[in-house]
């Protein structure tokens, strides 16, 4: 039977429309988790550090870490992520922050350079599948 858990870690703003910082979908001992894409914006909307590509990457890993220890899980369990970056000189400074939180969890990534973020300031998207 497939257990499906909507995740809301404590002191996160709820989403505006009809998603969820993260889906837990359990199923035979197996735990999956699929972290919405989060960008540098705090509880109250504001955006972190505007056009700041380092901070933004270490506010949005810190998001993704606190779903994941709402789910249970760590960053070593992260099998996949996906980010998106307004400006691909951004990578070398984003890559500095993304290896040293999974760096030990080999994910499977991929990097994409967009036009623009949901956000006007945002500079980093990241979303990740975590498996336990």
């Amino acid at each position: 039977m497939l257990k499906k858990t909507l995740v809301y870690p404590t002191g996160f703003a709820k989403p505006r429309g009809a998603y969820s910082p993260g889906i837990l979908l359990e199923t035979a001992g197996v735990k999956t988790l699929y972290a919405t894409g989060q960008l540098a914006v705090d509880p109250s909307g504001n955006v972190i550090s505007p056009g700041d590509a380092t901070e933004q990457s270490e506010y949005v890993f810190k998001l993704l870490g606190e779903i994941l220890q709402a789910a249970g899980m760590t960053f070593d369990h992260v099998v996949r992520a996906q980010t998106y970056l307004t400006n691909m000189d951004d990578f070398p400074r984003f890559s500095e922050v993304r290896n040293r939180y999974l760096g030990g969890s080999m994910a499977a990534s991929t990097l994409i350079e967009v036009k623009g973020l949901a956000r006007p300031g945002c500079c980093v998207e990241i979303e990740i599948t975590a498996v336990a």
